[in-house]
């Protein structure tokens, strides 16, 4: 009942045109009852009193009838269809709105895969429920009903066989309905698994072929493929039963109408046209049961599939703006403070990502963040725009908690290149501009230039306006990390992160956006990931982490005399250690 009254709520808008929809669906049924007792007439009146008028008269009232049934079942079949196009517009809607407001924890634990099957998938499935309701489910609870009083009124005699039949194929369907929903549910799960792993492979293709394992994927599609066809055998094998067994029953009736009703006609107690208008009846009675049958597997199909929307929007986002959240205006300062910062991702069962972190960031600072893969830089700067909250402690924005501030103005006032590169479907101008689609094409290209893209895009034929392709795939990784950083200065930030946003690019680029960006970081708060030392000698402060842990701090002077991690990093890339770098 709880999915139900969810999705419910996506046609209450068109509530009007589906009150209109029902009553010409009324209209309908109302001449497939009428048919059958129509047919008496001819027969029993008009046939056996050799009445031709009143047969020809007769007739022509079916001819019309039948006319105006045709109108009525045409209008209702596209109001029905409207109806669930515009259901499933909104509800899709809905669902892509919900997946924006997720946080990155949720959607680590959402695959991709499951996201896309659920977006598109289940929501044609639920939507096609709701074409079928306005139809086919509608209509033949009104046929059964009506063939049932009617059969009552022909013949209350023959009526008594409805007494042992009709019990009988409600309960063969209640057990078909009940048990194909697990069913149906465990081939959406094995759908959500194929999906997934045709994400990753379509997205990973390159990398599949530099390794030269197609064969493996091959086989791990395979196998995927045939968990889902085994599943959905399984259930259509099931399905193949409730056919015929539905019309084992609807000839039985028919049977036993005619040996009944021909010993009542025999007996002078029934006539040859009430037979007749009650074998029509009966399978009008029997037909919607047939076609409701029929229907079982698509809506156990829905069923399982409205159930796993309805999780989706069920879910509250781990990061939510609290009650009284202040907003962050355009007049910070910037300051950044962790303070006793402890962090883990929840659910992996491993150690804390961050332990016990303390550090301040004064307003303007370049703050450079090294160490080992693993040791937790991310997962630091991740804390500041309320990527994800801590699990101890607190990190704060000239002072506030970020918890208590808004998530869209403190956000506002960061400008973020992520350390995995994300470009969308268009051109390099709307990307660059992402985040501030007003801004100018001068705007566009000073950012370009500080980041050191602008000489690479005036290279290419159409310049601003060249399309990167799905993801970027038209652009090298490094020309790819030059836009996300020109994204992340158009928006004018307060606070800047950088996150390992220049591994992709040669040395000397790195250093000519290292220069670009040290005047565009005046009085801005920047956080640098880097790998290489060489572009962290200047900053105002460099954090070594060490195992979630503060390992120093301090200037590159102060580090040289004081921090021996420091030193063997140094040594490492840039001293007589190992291989110069710069």
């Amino acid at each position: 009942m709880h999915v139900a009254r969810r999705m419910l709520r996506f046609l209450k808008p068109y509530w009007g045109t589906i009150v209109f929809s029902f009553l010409m669906l009324i209209s309908v049924v109302a001449v497939d009852l009428a048919m059958p007792r129509l047919l008496q007439r001819i027969v029993d009146q008009g046939i056996a009193q050799r009445d031709l008028p009143m047969i020809v008269n007769t007739a022509l009232f079916m001819i019309g009838v039948s006319c105006l049934g045709a109108v009525m079942a045409i209008g209702n079949t596209i109001l029905a269809v409207r109806v669930s196009q515009r259901f499933g517009h909104d509800l899709r809607s809905a669902l892509f709105r919900k997946v924006q407001t997720l946080s990155f924890g949720d959607l680590d634990r959402l695959q991709t895969g499951q996201l896309m099957v659920r977006l598109s998938s289940d929501v044609t499935m639920v939507q096609q429920l709701v074409m079928m309701g306005l139809r086919i489910l509608t209509r033949a609870p009104l046929m059964m009903v009506g063939s049932i009083v009617l059969m009552v009124v022909t013949s209350p005699q023959l009526a008594a066989i409805m007494l042992v039949l009709l019990p009988a194929t409600l309960f063969l369907i209640y057990v078909f309905a009940t048990r194909t929903q697990p069913l149906f549910m465990k081939v959406q799960i094995r759908l959500d698994r194929l999906n997934t792993l045709l994400q990753e492979n379509l997205a990973g293709v390159r990398v599949v072929k530099a390794f030269v394992r197609a064969d493996y994927e091959a086989g791990r599609f395979d196998q995927a493929n045939g968990a889902l066809t085994e599943q959905s055998l399984q259930v259509a094998t099931f399905m193949t039963v409730l056919m015929p067994s539905m019309r084992v029953f609807l000839n039985l009736g028919t049977v036993a109408v005619v040996w009944i009703g021909g010993v009542g006609v025999i007996g002078g107690r029934i006539t040859v046209g009430q037979i007749m208008a009650f074998v029509n009846y009966l399978t009008s009675t029997m037909m919607p049961l047939t076609m409701l049958g029929m229907m079982v597997g698509v809506i156990s199909a829905a069923g399982a599939s409205a159930q796993r929307v309805a999780e989706l929007m069920d879910i509250a986002p781990e990061i939510q703006n609290r009650p009284a959240a202040r907003t962050l205006t355009n007049g910070v300062e910037a300051r950044v403070a962790f303070e006793d910062v402890s962090f883990g991702y929840d659910g992996d069962g491993s150690e804390p990502v961050l332990q016990h972190v303390n550090l301040l960031v004064e307003p303007g600072q370049n703050v450079a963040i090294l160490g080992a893969t693993g040791s937790g830089k991310s997962s630091l700067v991740g804390l500041i725009p309320r990527f994800y909250d801590v699990s101890g402690g607190r990190v704060t924005v000239d002072g506030v908690d970020v918890r208590d501030l808004t998530m869209e103005s403190l956000r506002a006032q960061i400008g973020i290149a992520m350390q995995e590169t994300v470009l969308f479907r268009g051109t390099i101008r709307d990307n660059i501009r992402y985040g501030r689609p007003e801004a100018s094409d001068q705007e566009v290209i000073a950012a370009a230039k500080a980041a050191q893209a602008h000489d690479f895009v005036m290279s290419l034929p159409a310049g601003y306006d060249t399309d990167v392709g799905q993801r970027g795939v038209t652009l090298s990784g490094g020309q790819k990390q030059r836009i996300a950083i020109a994204r992340a200065l158009l928006v004018q930030p307060h606070i800047l992160i950088l996150d390992d946003s220049t591994s992709a690019v040669d040395v000397e680029t790195e250093i000519k956006i290292e220069i670009a960006l040290r005047e565009l970081m005046k009085g801005r708060t920047s956080f640098v990931i880097a790998q290489r030392v060489s572009t962290v000698l200047n900053a105002d402060k460099i954090v070594v982490l060490d195992q979630g842990r503060i390992a120093a701090e301090g200037t590159h002077a102060e580090l040289m005399s004081s921090s021996p991690i420091y030193r063997e990093i140094y040594d490492s890339q840039l001293g007589d250690g190992g291989p110069r770098h710069g």
